[in-house]
């Protein structure tokens, strides 16, 4: 009767052994969101491609979701807080509000001179003392722990922009506050607040004289082929940042291969959402020439200049001229 009492007790902890194990190698589910719902976006690219090599040697199973947990960004964030979500793609400009000042570094115009200036900036330390900041100022909530792009932003309107004189009295839709609207007020600019979705009607009503966005943001909503948006000027203001965030815990409670393998799924999907922006910037800007959209390129060094001031101020203000003056000796 010992005996088989002893071989039965050995069969059960051989069985619990056996299911703890199982449960180890278990994959671990993570839910991606971001808000776009065009799942032939860049940030799609960029997600699936995350999915893609984390899941590759059974880690990770990951969700990936296309607007379908929310379209806008505070909602995402409050996802990742609580659970929801553990991965989410957002733009700086949500933690403003929360009060992550120093985040609008990237919304100062002209901070950077190329895509190649912009990539080296994000990816040295540099961007790791930003994301320290976010990481600190968010209650450790949670790390910013990839840098994606939403294009170079450009002016385009009813007529082209030259020169500084060029923009005097044009009511341009973009950002109504802020650094932003600093820079466009300072050339002589209107700022005026228009809904994207509504932006094709004021521009085609008259409402806005022109706009401000990317190549492959603007031309899918066919604004060039408004009469207030066919003149595109190349004014190259602003390389739009995107942010990835991971939930603190959930990046804290990983061990060391976990860790590594989802290191390199962003890295692998950071370039993959890179290159796709990059690739339809000349796409769209093709199909904009093809539908009768004048483009023309531009002398900005007044344009930069005058914003410098704006980012001195700024920088003074947040306790940021350090961060500043190193972006700028970035070669």
């Amino acid at each position: 009767m010992k005996k088989l009492l002893i071989l039965l007790l050995s069969l059960f902890l051989v069985g619990c052994n056996e299911q703890e194990s199982k449960s180890y190698n278990k994959p671990l589910k993570l839910v991606a969101a971001h808000n776009q719902t065009n799942i032939s976006s860049p940030y799609q690219t960029g997600m699936l491609k995350l999915k893609e090599v984390a899941e590759k040697d059974g880690k990770f199973n990951m969700e990936v979701h296309a607007g379908t947990i929310g379209t806008n960004e505070n909602e995402l964030v409050e996802k990742l807080v609580l659970g929801g979500a553990d991965i989410v793609l957002v733009s700086p400009g949500f933690m403003t509000s929360a009060g992550i000042d120093e985040v609008d570094l990237f919304s100062l115009l002209y901070l950077f001179n190329d895509y190649s200036h912009w990539e080296k900036v994000v990816d040295s330390d540099i961007g790791k003392k930003i994301a320290d900041i976010i990481y600190e100022k968010s209650g450790k909530k949670y790390y910013m722990v990839s840098y994606w792009s939403a294009g170079v932003r450009h002016w385009y309107g009813k007529k082209p922009i030259n020169n500084l004189a060029d923009a005097k009295g044009l009511k341009i839709r973009t950002q109504t506050s802020g650094v932003v609207s600093d820079f466009w007020t300072s050339i002589g600019a209107i700022p005026t607040s228009v809904a994207w979705a509504e932006l094709y009607q004021a521009l085609a009503s008259n409402v806005v004289d022109g706009a401000e966005n990317a190549y492959p943001y603007l031309v899918p909503m066919e604004h060039h082929k408004t009469a207030n948006g066919k003149y595109i000027s190349e004014t190259a203001h602003d390389y739009t940042t995107r942010f990835i965030l991971i939930r603190a815990n959930v990046w804290d409670n990983l061990n060391a291969e976990q860790k590594s393998v989802l290191e390199t799924a962003l890295s692998e999907a950071t370039h993959a959402e890179r290159n796709a922006i990059y690739h339809e910037e000349s796409q769209y800007k093709e199909k904009a020439i093809q539908d009768g959209a004048i483009v023309n390129t531009l002398d900005v060094s007044d344009f930069a200049n005058l914003a410098k001031g704006i980012q001195d101020k700024w920088a003074e203000k947040y306790h940021m001229s350090e961060i500043l003056q190193q972006i700028r000796a970035v070669q």
